[in-house]
């Protein structure tokens, strides 16, 4: 399955407009979208203000444009406002989302409750993603994962060491701490291997650092590179672009990945040696993947492979 590699989140009037009037200037930037816009409720809706929030969401994912990639996350299934989020936002605006996140999932039965509501509001089709934020979901990740309604799974880190009850010291929030914090990175490690297993996106958590790029790049970097995430989340604009540069395949990458498709499809994709190495259908797959990756980080395609994404030399 193949996503934007980022999930910008916003929940301000101003910012949610802007976050989709940029997403179609990077688009139109890039020549593919790389990056999804989610419209928060949970986070965004003020206390005594949720009625009014989701109405405010639901007019501005039913006023995107048409290619938009636009989102929502609604309040846990177990927050009163959950159902009222799924009626007035989802089940209105559902040919337009891409996707509902459903926060602190603890079970598959808390799956099914959101299934079950999305259904009854008519949004039988749409996808769900899941925030994993506690131990107790952690150990259930591979069942969670496994429900067909669910599409990714994300890591929410400051919840999850606020679970641990002190356990966890706060450094295990910041940037070097959620990377090296035994229980952490197992949970990282888990929610991924949970995704890969069963065919889902696994998307990283924040970055407390907001405000530090290199912070950001570097996580990125570390989520993509060593714990197998291919997607990440944003809370600033200023986020996207290192995220997306950290989650995209080199440029050495897309060479070598070109060269062998290449190879391969002129031995009708029967095993090769190339560059001293043998390789067949199973290596074909990685470095098709590796392509997919960059066309959708809008990297630029060497002709070779131009013609399997629909570009030419000037649009990519």
């Amino acid at each position: 399955m193949v996503l934007p590699v980022c999930d910008h989140y916003s929940g301000v009037e101003v910012r949610m407009r802007k976050s989709l009037q940029l997403q179609a200037e990077m688009t139109q930037e890039f020549g593919a979208c790389v990056f999804d816009v989610t419209l928060d409720c949970e986070d965004g809706a003020p206390v005594g203000g949720e009625i009014e929030h989701a109405h405010l969401v639901k007019e501005i994912a039913l006023n995107a444009a048409s290619n938009a990639r636009v989102a929502v996350r609604v309040h846990p299934v177990d927050h009163p406002s959950f159902l009222s989020d799924i009626n007035l936002i989802a089940g209105p605006a559902h040919g337009k989302l891409r996707h509902v996140m459903i926060p602190k999932v603890e079970s598959v039965a808390d799956v099914e409750a959101a299934a079950n509501a999305l259904n009854q509001a008519g949004a039988l089709n749409l996808p769900m993603h899941v925030l994993i934020e506690s131990p107790a979901a952690v150990h259930r990740a591979f069942e969670i994962a496994a429900h067909p309604r669910v599409q990714s799974l994300s890591f929410g880190l400051m919840d999850f060491v606020s679970a641990h009850g002190g356990a966890i010291p706060s450094s295990g929030m910041g940037v070097q701490g959620q990377f090296t914090h035994p229980l952490v990175l197992r949970a990282k490690l888990e929610i991924a291997s949970a995704c890969h297993a069963h065919g889902k996106v696994p998307s990283h958590c924040v970055v407390t650092e907001f405000n530090d790029l290199e912070a950001i790049k570097l996580a990125a970097t570390k989520a993509s590179r060593e714990l197998g995430y291919t997607r990440m989340w944003s809370i600033h604009p200023s986020q996207i672009r290192p995220v997306v540069e950290a989650l995209a395949p080199s440029e050495n990458e897309i060479e070598d990945a070109a060269k062998l498709i290449e190879a391969a499809s002129m031995a009708d994709w029967a095993p090769v040696s190339h560059g001293g190495q043998l390789h067949d259908r199973a290596s074909y797959r990685f470095f098709w993947q590796v392509l997919e990756r960059a066309y959708q980080t809008g990297r630029q395609l060497p002709e070779s492979v131009q013609a399997y994404f629909g570009v030419t030399a000037c649009a990519a």
